[in-house]
């Protein structure tokens, strides 16, 4: 398969950047797009050229360390797919594509493909963890939670933080992601001393971080890889609302 690519190439933070046509012939069906990458980045480096930049890690769709948009779409056009996920079989031969980092003032681009996500770090700092002194870890099954509870707190926590959901929205919003991180705590009994904290402060942070609002696009759940429903967001506005009351 013979295509061509137009790639976003940007040496560093303060660069101008700008798209970098490259033709990348004899590419698999088999490959996923991040083997693709490495063999067109395999053929710059022996022309003495910068290889292209990008993030990845497990290539097992966990991480979510992949984020680039593909021709337009965040992760590439399956849904429910990482870009690591992603093979050249949903291309066809003689394919133009667009590859670029994610686009979010809240995400700037360090190099290339690579954007700075630390962003969500310091969301998950200020509150995606619980610190009540319990002690020693019980066993998983010790607190009985209703099936309907665990299930839907497990949907949540099934967020991998890749940002997709922001590279997605017209607004650059992250309540997606910190709506996940909120309710896969908050709906556990282990998460209740801190709930409204929580919350407050998880919000709080993002909103500094310099994300957009949300206005019900919905773009952040169709670009999702693992299919987080915006109900999760419904869930952590009710939660904030109360904790406005809380104090």
């Amino acid at each position: 398969m013979h295509l061509t690519l137009h790639v976003w190439r940007q040496k560093n933070a303060s660069d101008e950047g700008g798209i970098v046509t490259y033709d990348a012939p004899d590419v698999s069906l088999d490959m996923s797009f991040l083997e693709m990458l490495d063999v067109v980045n395999e053929s710059l480096v022996e022309k003495g050229e910068d290889p292209i930049a990008f993030d990845h890690d497990c290539r097992e769709g966990i991480c979510g360390s992949c984020g680039m948009v593909i021709n337009g779409t965040a992760h590439g056009p399956r849904k429910a797919t990482t870009v690591c996920q992603l093979h050249m079989r949903s291309f066809k031969d003689g394919d133009t594509i667009m590859i670029e980092p994610w686009r979010a003032h809240a995400f700037p681009v360090i190099k290339d493909l690579v954007v700075d996500r630390s962003a969500f770090d310091r969301i998950i700092a200020s509150g995606g963890y619980i610190s009540a002194p319990t002690g020693t870890a019980s066993d998983a099954n010790a607190i009985p939670i209703p099936k309907a509870t665990a299930d839907q707190a497990f949907d949540a926590a099934a967020c991998i933080g890749c940002g997709a959901c922001v590279a997605a929205c017209p607004n650059g919003a992250a309540m997606l992601f910190t709506a996940a991180k909120v309710a896969h705590l908050n709906m556990l009994p282990q998460g209740q001393s801190e709930r409204y904290s929580r919350v407050k402060n998880m919000v709080e942070t993002m909103d500094a971080e310099g994300f957009g609002n949300c206005t019900n696009y919905t773009e952040c759940e169709a670009a999702c890889p693992k299919e987080i429903a915006v109900d999760f967001i419904a869930f952590m506005n009710r939660d904030y609302i109360k904790a406005d009351f809380k104090g």
